[in-house]
C-alpha cells in the first residue's frame, strides 16, 4: 500500500512564530524508521506553561537538510475533527473535504494557515471536548508523533509579556524546539512644561494652574490573531495633585504604526494642551471610559482594531495617547526633595484568547512616572540704613501671565490686586512656577522713598528635562534687578529669598543699596564671590598707595 506524504512548510514558519523548527518536504528516500513519540521544548519567557492539542497523528522521520517527513496522517481524535472541520469549512475549505490528509493539504495550499485561522482553531478546540497536554516552558516533553497546536496558558503569562498566535509544530524524529515571540506593549508618562511647550519627565507649575499630563502606549507590530484589542491606562496621583478635572479634560487618541512620536495634539507656552488631533491621529475619546476613584483613575479604550480600520493596520502596531489636566493643589510638596509624582501602568490583553470584559483577561506593564515641582519666593522690604525689615510697603507683584498677587495668596487675573508687607517686612509668593515676576512699589514705608518703575526677579529651574524622573537633579537659581536683591535659593525645600531695598527719604541713590546677584543656594559660592571682591579691593588699595607714595617722593 502506498503511503501519502505531506509537505507543510507553512505549518512551521507561521508568521515567524516558530524558531528552530524544520521544514517538511517530499522525501527522496527514507532516512530512518518512524518512532511513536518525539521530543518538544517550548522556550522563551512568554508563559510558564502551555496547552498542546494534537491535530493530526502521523509517522514522522528526519529527512535530508534538517527536513522532516510526515506520512499516514489521521485526525488525532473525533473531538478534534469535530472541532476543526467547521472552522476549516468556514474559512473556505470545501465541505466535501473531511479527511486529515485533505485538511492538511488544504491548509498548506496558498498559505491558508494564517495566524487568525490558527487562533480560530485554538478557540474551537478549547471549547470542545478535545484533550490537551500540559507543557512546561523550557522543559522537554515526549509527545505522540504528529502535528500539534501549541497555545500559551493565559493564567501562566508573565507580567510584562503577552501571548501571540498559536504555534503549529511537527513532533517526531529529532527533538524540536519552538519559541513563541514576545510582543509586549510599553507605556510612558510626561508632563507639559509651559515655559518650553515641551512634554518632559519633570516640570514646575503654580498651584491651581492647569497642568497637563500625557500617557503614551506603544502596541508593537506583530500582535496577530486578536479579534479585538483594548488597553487600560491605570494612573495613580500623589496627594499634591487635584483629580477633579481629570474626567472632564481627558482626551484619547490613536495612530497607526508602532514607530513615530506621540505628538497627538499641539502644546502651547500658555501651559495648555490642544484638543484637535494632529495629522495621522484619530480622536477616540467617545469610545473610551474614564473611571476615577480618589487619586487613582482608569482609562479604558475601545477596540483599537476597529478604531484603526481592521487587523491589517493593527498588526503593524499602534500608538495610543491620553491627555488630561491635573493641577497641583494646596497640600502639594514644595521643592525637589519629594516633588509631586504621578505614576501609570498599562493593562493589556494576555493573549488572543483572553476575556477582555474584565480585569482577569489582562496583564500589565511595569510602571512609569513623571513629576511636578513647585517653589516659594519670599520678599522682605528692607531699609538701606542697616537692612532692617520695613512694614507697610504696598507692592504690585505680577507673574508672566499678567496676574497680580492678592493678599490671600491667590492670583488676580485682572492685575489689580496688591499686597502689603507685614510687621516682619515680608510678603510670600507661595507655590509658584519658575519664570519672571515684575515688582512695583506703589507706596513706600513711612520715612522711605519708593523706587520708580518696575523691577524683575527671575526664578530659574534647570535640569527638569531628563529621561527618567529618578535622574532629575533640578538646580534652582534666583536673580534680581536693583533695588531688588537676590538673597538665597534652597532647591531641596524650594525656598527662595529676595529683598526690596528702600532708602530713607532725602538719601541720595547709592549703588550699595541693591544688586544683581545670581544665587544657587550654595553658600560656598557666596564665600568665593566675597573673597574675590575682597582681593580686588586690596589690589586697588595697594596700587593707590604705591602711586601716592611716588608722587609724595617727587
Amino acid at each position: 500500500m502506498n503511503k501519502k506524504v505531506c509537505s507543510f512548510p507553512i505549518l512551521f514558519a507561521l508568521l515567524a512564530l516558530v524558531i528552530g523548527t524544520c521544514a517538511v518536504v517530499f522525501p527522496a528516500s527514507a532516512q530512518a524508521a518512524p518512532t511513536s513519540t518525539g521530543s518538544i521544548t517550548v522556550s522563551g519567557t512568554v508563559a510558564s506553561s502551555y496547552d498542546a492539542y494534537q491535530i493530526f497523528s502521523a509517522n514522522v522521520i528526519d529527512g535530508d537538510n534538517d527536513a522532516k517527513i510526515a506520512t499516514d496522517l489521521a485526525w488525532a481524535s473525533d473531538a478534534v475533527r469535530d472541532a476543526a472541520l467547521p472552522v476549516l469549512h468556514s474559512a473556505g475549505m470545501s465541505k466535501s473535504q473531511t479527511t486529515a490528509q485533505e485538511a492538511a493539504e488544504w491548509l498548506n495550499t496558498d498559505s491558508h494557515l494564517t495566524s487568525a485561522l490558527s487562533a480560530q482553531l485554538a478557540r474551537s478546540l478549547q471549547s470542545s471536548g478535545a484533550v490537551s497536554v500540559a507543557l512546561n516552558a523550557s522543559t522537554a516533553a515526549e509527545l505522540p508523533c504528529g502535528y500539534w497546536l501549541i497555545v500559551a496558558d493565559d493564567d501562566a503569562i508573565a507580567q510584562g509579556e503577552a501571548g501571540t498566535a498559536p504555534i503549529m509544530a511537527l513532533v517526531g524524529g529529532s527533538a524540536v524546539t519552538v519559541k513563541p515571540k514576545a510582543a509586549t506593549p510599553k507605556v510612558s508618562k510626561h508632563v507639559l512644561e509651559d515655559s518650553t511647550a515641551a512634554w518632559q519627565k519633570a516640570a514646575d507649575a503654580t498651584v491651581a494652574d492647569d497642568l497637563y499630563w500625557r500617557l503614551s502606549a506603544t502596541v508593537p507590530a506583530g500582535l496577530t490573531a486578536y479579534d479585538t484589542y483594548a488597553v487600560q491606562f491605570v494612573d495613580t496621583m500623589s496627594a499634591g495633585l487635584d483629580p477633579s478635572k481629570v474626567a472632564a479634560s481627558m482626551r484619547v487618541y490613536v495612530a497607526a504604526g508602532a514607530d513615530g512620536g506621540f505628538g497627538a495634539v499641539s502644546a502651547g507656552k500658555d501651559g495648555r494642551a490642544g484638543t484637535e488631533p494632529a495629522k495621522g491621529w484619530t480622536d477616540i475619546t467617545a469610545q473610551c471610559r474614564v473611571s476615577v476613584d480618589g487619586k487613582t483613575f482608569t482609562v479604558c479604550t475601545g477596540d483599537l482594531i476597529a478604531a484603526l480600520g481592521g487587523t491589517d493596520t493593527f498588526t503593524a502596531g499602534a500608538r495610543v495617547v491620553a491627555v488630561y489636566n491635573a493641577p497641583l493643589n494646596s497640600v502639594c510638596n514644595h521643592g525637589i526633595a519629594k516633588g509631586n509624582p504621578n505614576e501609570v501602568y498599562l493593562r493589556y490583553p494576555r493573549s488572543p484568547f483572553a476575556d477582555q470584559s474584565g480585569d482577569a483577561g489582562f496583564t500589565r506593564t511595569p510602571s512609569d512616572d513623571a513629576c511636578a515641582y513647585i517653589w516659594d519666593l519670599a520678599f522682605t522690604k528692607r531699609g538701606s540704613d542697616g537692612d532692617k525689615p520695613l512694614p507697610g510697603a504696598v507692592l504690585s507683584i505680577a507673574d508672566d501671565r499678567g496676574r497680580t498677587l492678592a493678599a490671600d495668596g491667590t492670583w488676580d487675573a485682572e492685575g489689580k490686586a496688591t499686597v502689603t508687607t507685614g510687621e516682619d517686612g515680608r510678603v510670600t509668593v507661595s507655590g509658584v512656577d519658575s519664570g519672571k515676576l515684575e515688582v512695583r512699589e506703589l507706596k513706600a514705608p513711612k520715612g522711605y522713598t519708593a523706587f520708580e518703575g518696575t523691577r524683575s526677579v527671575t526664578v530659574k529651574a534647570e535640569g527638569l528635562d531628563v529621561d527618567q524622573v529618578a535622574a532629575a537633579k533640578p538646580k534652582l537659581t534666583i536673580t534680581a534687578e536693583s533695588p531688588l536683591r537676590a538673597d538665597s535659593a534652597d532647591g531641596s525645600t524650594g525656598s527662595l529669598e529676595a529683598s526690596i531695598i528702600n532708602t530713607p527719604t532725602g538719601t541720595p541713590p547709592s549703588i550699595t543699596t541693591g544688586g544683581f546677584i545670581p544665587l544657587t543656594g550654595d553658600m560656598a559660592m557666596y564665600a568665593v564671590a566675597a573673597a574675590a571682591v575682597a582681593g580686588a579691593a586690596l589690589i586697588v588699595v595697594a596700587l593707590l598707595i604705591k602711586r601716592g607714595g611716588g608722587s609724595h617722593k617727587e
